[in-house]
């Protein structure tokens, strides 16, 4: 975190042009060719493309096939904002097309697969279930994309040679994922942050057992994503902060958990280090998901984000966050604001397509990924 904060200070006249001209890069492609053919994605919502919305989204997913989702690329495509996700701006600077779900059977797999699904959690249901958690029917665990990744190369390569070549040029994504095991664990009233700081190791082991297969399997360049501050979501202010509480920070967000969120990206950091030093003849990157985020809010007027409302939904049914559990947006009684490029969370868990766009702008230029000579390298195109 110190040196995420040492970051988070006030823009120059300069710096700002180097922003513009940095935003503008990543909805221009260059014409230079990229070191990545492909890419692979697991995770959940942050980076779901399409798969829940062929499962068949239910709870709070259900109204994500409709508007007012996707409404600013006009078409609601099972993306959980208004419009684009931080994984489709990778793909723009990296000159490839989006990467399409893994359900969508019709899709063109040529430039990566996406085995990420909304309510996703790392650990299967069974383990979730021994603690009391509850999942979502159309939860996809973590060890199901594997089985989907799996499936996809044993029909598309003729050999593991051809697989661990086919891979090589790939970039792969492992997360952001955990967080729904949290969540779900939190809004079902299991509200201990001691006790589902039990299921941090699990969650992490998970996840870089995961890392460790793709690995064995041939890929070469992987980003590992911590999780965002959840207690800057609308979503947990809404549930678990109360008039004049002292949890809240300076910013308005609750202090402990977002420390618990904390506790899980420096688990998932020392993780990483260890499988760097494991795979050394691989590129491994933290994606500081969490530090971008508060660097948005902090720079949030510069951005274009309203100042007035950094912690408000832009889709929901009001209150002091415009959240209603049991008024997810798109649901009877909610409405969206009329320009959700001025806000960064659109329906109070998700972010809006600008807030993603701005993260992925600091994930790619602004060091909050590391090794960051690493991601410079990967999108030197």
């Amino acid at each position: 975190m110190a040196a995420a904060a040492a970051r988070r200070g006030r823009l120059s006249c300069p710096a700002l042009l180097i922003l513009f001209l940095l935003l503008r890069a990543l909805v221009e492609p260059a014409a230079a060719a990229c070191s990545v053919d492909a890419i692979y994605s697991f995770g959940d919502s942050i980076a779901d493309t399409g798969n829940l919305l062929r499962e068949g989204p239910v709870g709070f997913f259900a109204s994500i096939g409709s508007y007012p989702y996707g409404q600013t690329i006009r078409k609601p495509t099972g993306r959980c904002s208004d419009g684009l996700l931080i994984i489709d701006y990778f793909a723009m600077a990296l000159n490839l097309p989006l990467v399409s779900p893994y359900l969508d059977k019709g899709a063109d797999f040529a430039g990566g697969v996406n085995f990420a699904v909304a309510g996703a959690t790392a650990l299967d249901r069974a383990v979730l279930l021994q603690g009391g958690v509850m999942m979502p029917p159309a939860s996809v665990p973590l060890s199901t994309q594997l089985d989907w990744f799996k499936s996809h190369l044993n029909a598309t390569c003729g050999s593991q040679e051809d697989c661990a070549k086919k891979l090589s040029g790939a970039l792969f994504l492992v997360g952001e994922i955990g967080g729904n095991d949290y969540n779900y664990g939190f809004f079902q009233g299991i509200r201990s942050i001691e006790a589902m700081k039990a299921y941090v190791p699990q969650v992490i082991k998970t996840v870089m057992d995961v890392a460790k297969e793709v690995i064995e399997l041939g890929a070469t360049q992987i980003i590992i994503p911590g999780n965002f501050p959840i207690g800057c979501s609308p979503s947990y202010l809404s549930l678990f902060s109360t008039s004049g509480t002292a949890d809240l920070d300076d910013g308005g967000c609750l202090k402990t958990y977002n420390a618990f969120a904390q506790h899980h990206n420096e688990q998932l950091q020392a993780a990483i280090d260890d499988l760097r030093k494991a795979n050394t003849d691989v590129t491994i990157i933290y994606a500081d998901y969490y530090g971008a985020f508060l660097h948005l809010l902090d720079h949030a007027s510069i951005l274009g984000f309203d100042q007035g409302s950094l912690l408000q939904a832009c889709c929901g049914a009001g209150g002091a966050y415009n959240f209603k559990m049991n008024l997810m947006c798109g649901a009877p009684g909610t409405s969206a604001c009329s320009d959700p490029a001025r806000r960064v969370s659109w329906d109070g868990i998700h972010l809006t397509q600008q807030a993603y766009r701005a993260i992925a702008l600091s994930l790619l230029m602004e060091g909050f990924a590391q090794p960051a000579d690493a991601v410079q390298e990967i999108w030197s195109c």
